[in-house]
C-alpha cells in the first residue's frame, strides 16, 4: 500500500471527519464515500487481473445486472458530487446561521438522491429477472421495416390528430401525426409532435419517431422533448435517439401481444428506461371519444420513476384512448379524432 506524504495526507474536514484524499466530508458523505469505494473494488467489477482483457463479471454473461451495477456507481457518485458543489455554495454565505441551514438542505438532498439511487437500482434489478442476463441489443435492419404504421393498436395516419383531455379539463394532450419523416439508424421513421397544455399553456412539446417492422411491431426511435415555462425552453429531460449516446430503440407496440408480455419500449441509460406490460387483451373502456370493447391494457413504468405507474388502453383500429394513474385516479381521455 502506498505511504502518504504530509502533503497528501487527510485533512480534517468542518465537523472533523475525512477521507484519504483529503476531502472534506460529513458523517453521512464519509459513510457514502466508503460505499462508493468498495463498490469500485468490489469483486469482477474492474479489469484488474483479467487474462483476456474482459472486465470480470462478465464471464457469466449477466450483463444486465452488470448494467444495474455500473448506473448505480454513477448515480452515487454523481450524488455525492451534488452533495459537495452544494457545499461549496454554503461555504460563501457569511451567517453562520443560513450557512449551517444550507448545509442541513444539502445533506437532506444528498439522503434523497442515495434513496433515488437505491430504488432504481432495485428496479432494475427487477427488469433483469425477468429478461434474463442478455445484453439488450437489438438487431436493426433497415430492409425489415416498412413505410407504414398500420399495427391495429397503435395506427399512424399522417394527417391524424389525437386529442386527449383529463378529467378535470385542465390539460390537453394533442397527439399529431405529421406528413414528416426522420431516418434513424438508416430506417425512415414517421414523426409524431406531440403537445401538452395546461391550462391553456404550452408545458411540453415533443417530437416522437415510430417504424414498424415487417412483422407487425412498432419500434420507438426516440424522442426531442422540451419542457417549457412562459413560453420559454426550461428543459430537455428525456431527450434521446437511438444510435447516440448508448441509446438503443425499443418497442412501443409489439405485432400479437400476449398476456404476460414483458418488454423494453426505450432503452437510454438513466435517460430513457419505459418498460411494458401487457396485462389484458378484453379491457372495456369508455371515454368522450366513445365506448371501446376489445382493448388491449397494458402498465407501464419507468426504472427511472420506479413509484410510477401508468395503464393504457389501446382500442383496434384507433390506438390510444385512455391512460390512468392508479395512485391517483387521474385520466387522460380520449375525447376526439382529427384527419386533415
Amino acid at each position: 500500500m502506498k505511504t502518504l506524504t504530509s502533503q497528501e495526507r487527510p485533512r480534517v474536514g468542518r465537523d472533523g471527519s475525512h477521507n484519504a484524499y483529503g476531502q472534506v466530508l460529513t458523517p453521512s458523505l464519509a459513510v457514502a464515500a466508503i460505499v462508493l469505494l468498495a463498490l469500485t473494488l468490489m469483486p469482477g467489477r474492474t479489469a484488474a487481473g483479467a487474462q483476456d482483457g474482459t472486465r470480470g463479471g462478465e464471464q457469466d454473461g449477466n450483463f444486465c445486472q452488470l448494467t444495474a451495477e455500473d448506473a448505480l456507481l454513477s448515480c452515487r457518485t454523481k450524488a455525492l458530487s451534488d452533495y459537495q458543489l452544494a457545499l461549496g455554495k454554503c461555504d460563501n454565505i457569511a451567517d453562520a446561521a443560513r450557512r449551517k441551514a444550507c448545509e442541513q438542505q444539502a445533506a437532506a438532498d444528498f439522503k434523497d438522491a442515495q434513496r433515488t439511487c437505491g430504488d432504481q437500482n432495485e428496479a432494475r434489478l427487477a427488469v433483469c429477472k425477468r429478461l434474463g442476463g442478455a445484453a439488450y441489443d437489438p438487431v436493426i435492419n433497415p430492409a425489415n421495416f416498412v413505410a407504414e404504421v398500420n399495427n391495429p393498436y397503435f395506427p399512424l395516419k399522417p394527417g391524424t390528430t389525437f386529442i386527449y383531455e383529463t378529467s378535470d379539463g385542465r390539460q390537453r394532450d394533442e397527439f399529431f401525426v405529421t406528413h414528416h419523416t426522420k431516418v434513424i439508424q438508416g430506417v425512415t421513421c414517421i414523426e409524431v409532435r406531440d403537445t401538452v397544455t395546461e391550462d391553456g399553456e404550452l408545458i411540453e412539446d415533443t417530437l416522437d419517431w415510430y417504424a414498424q417492422d415487417k412483422q407487425g411491431n412498432v419500434w420507438y426511435f426516440g424522442e426531442n422533448a422540451k419542457q417549457l415555462q412562459g413560453g420559454l425552453i426550461v428543459g430537455l429531460k428525456g431527450s434521446w435517439v437511438a444510435g447516440e449516446d448508448g441509446a438503443k430503440p425499443g418497442i412501443i407496440m409489439e405485432a400479437h401481444p400476449q398476456v404476460g408480455d414483458f418488454y423494453r419500449q426505450e432503452f437510454s441509460l438513466t435517460v430513457a428506461e419505459d418498460i411494458g406490460e401487457v396485462l389484458s387483451l378484453t379491457a372495456s373502456v369508455k371515454v368522450p371519444a366513445g365506448p371501446f370493447p376489445h382493448c388491449l391494457k397494458t402498465k407501464d413504468t419507468s426504472t427511472l420513476e420506479p413509484d410510477v405507474v401508468e395503464y393504457k388502453f389501446y382500442a383496434p383500429k384507433v390506438g390510444n384512448v385512455l391512460e390512468t394513474d392508479p395512485s391517483t385516479g387521474e385520466r387522460l381521455e380520449l375525447i376526439e379524432i382529427k384527419t386533415d
